[in-house]
């Protein structure tokens, strides 16, 4: 085994961090169940025109104004957390596995069900958007309007492409500096005694990564590359994510900053505090950005860009706060979430998709048929991500 990295004596499964990535894998559904219903999107053209499919594969006329604030909020921090989350046991794994072990262990945990995603789940999902656009039935049609996109959509299998990346980076790191998740993990010791200073050292690199690439580029846009596809502003702040999990996780899962009984926990209710503060001010800065006549100002821009920074910095630590704090015990049906959060990731987009399209007939306000295709696609893809995980092969990838 490989000794460069020593693990923590007590990395190992944290109730509280599994449950919330749990918790943010449900989010990733609810995001996407909603985006049917924000009011936002035109009727689209599948593979022409404005591509605006690729977000929203269906459009539906009822419109539930929540779900816009909903989604809102959602995409300033959900991805970063479930980065950060992602990070945590890497160190441990590495120095169980050794670097080589750890990257064929990736490479099939993240590479096989990345490919399952992005050619299996993502053109099941973008189906749908295809029939509403008028598209005539059939595969064979579906087929021939697909190669006219002229690159391969992947929708939400990004994430775990990105991921991939992150963890070969990792390994490469481990490979030409030994010590660096013991470095992060020795930065992240005090992060328990001092939770806003350590805050704010992830906001300062944070915004370092995110801030100028979101001047230079629109921070909506997406850079495709073949099938590897991402928010091109974002990478670099998700990667600030993922080093402190990993940093947090070499000192130990369960200390420091990440004590059931620390500072950050015993604290929740001031962060989150600070994360409504924080969604008040970007709200008040986009609304000024969106009301200014002639486009907005390079300066207000960049603190638009700030306020993202800030703000999802305060909802992720709320978060972790709040978790900490309230996950005491371990219980049967958020155990089961957790353990098949990856294979609900994995398979939920076409089930979204599907319940969207099945709605769309539906003579339902807005707000009902929002909470039915939440419910629909989240009971069927943890339903098929279970049975699943009881094949042994695929239980190899795809498990808690």
């Amino acid at each position: 085994m490989d000794n460069a990295v020593k693990a923590a004596p007590d990395a190992a499964y944290s109730v509280p961090m599994g449950y919330l990535r749990a918790f943010v894998t449900v989010l990733v559904v609810v995001h996407h169940s909603l985006l049917a219903y924000v009011g936002m999107a035109p009727p689209h053209r599948f593979a022409g025109g404005a591509m605006l499919w690729r977000a929203f594969p269906v459009v539906d006329k009822a419109v539930w104004p929540p779900a816009g604030v909903i989604v809102g909020i959602d995409d300033v921090f959900f991805m970063s957390l479930m980065f950060l989350v992602s990070g945590l046991f890497v160190a441990a794994s590495v120095a169980r596995k050794g670097r080589a072990a750890f990257l064929r262990d990736r490479l099939v945990r993240l590479g096989l069900p990345f490919l399952f995603c992005a050619f299996i789940v993502v053109p099941a999902a973008y189906y749908f958007a295809y029939l509403q656009s008028g598209g005539a039935p059939g595969l064979a049609n579906y087929w021939d309007a697909w190669r006219r996109i002229g690159y391969w959509p992947t929708g939400p299998a990004w994430f775990i492409s990105l991921l991939l990346a992150f963890d070969v980076a990792t390994a490469v790191l481990f490979l030409v500096l030994p010590s660096w998740a013991a470095r992060l993990g020795r930065l992240s010791a005090t992060a328990g005694d001092h939770p806003w200073r350590f805050f704010a050292a992830v906001l300062a690199a944070s915004a370092v990564a995110y801030v100028p690439l979101a001047l230079a580029f629109d921070p909506v846009a997406w850079t495709y590359w073949s099938i590897f596809q991402f928010q091109t502003a974002r990478p670099l702040h998700y990667f600030v994510y993922f080093a402190v999990g990993a940093g947090l996780g070499a000192f130990g899962v369960g200390r420091s900053l990440l004590a059931p009984d620390g500072r950050l926990a015993r604290r929740w209710w001031l962060w989150l505090l600070a994360a409504l503060g924080a969604l008040a001010l970007g709200t008040a800065i986009l609304i000024a950005i969106l009301a200014a006549k002639g486009g907005a100002s390079p300066v207000l821009l960049a603190l638009g860009d700030a306020s993202f920074v800030l703000s999802c910095g305060t909802l992720c630590f709320a978060l972790l706060a709040i978790f900490l704090r309230f996950v005491r015990r371990a219980n049967r049906v958020m155990d089961s979430l957790s353990r098949n959060a990856y294979g609900i990731y994995i398979v939920h987009y076409a089930f979204v998709a599907a319940a969207q399209y099945a709605l769309l007939t539906q003579p339902l306000p807005g707000a009902a048929k929002a909470v039915l295709a939440i419910a629909a696609a989240l009971a069927a893809s943890w339903t098929v991500a279970a049975v699943l995980r009881r094949i042994p092969l695929v239980a190899r990838f795809a498990g808690g």
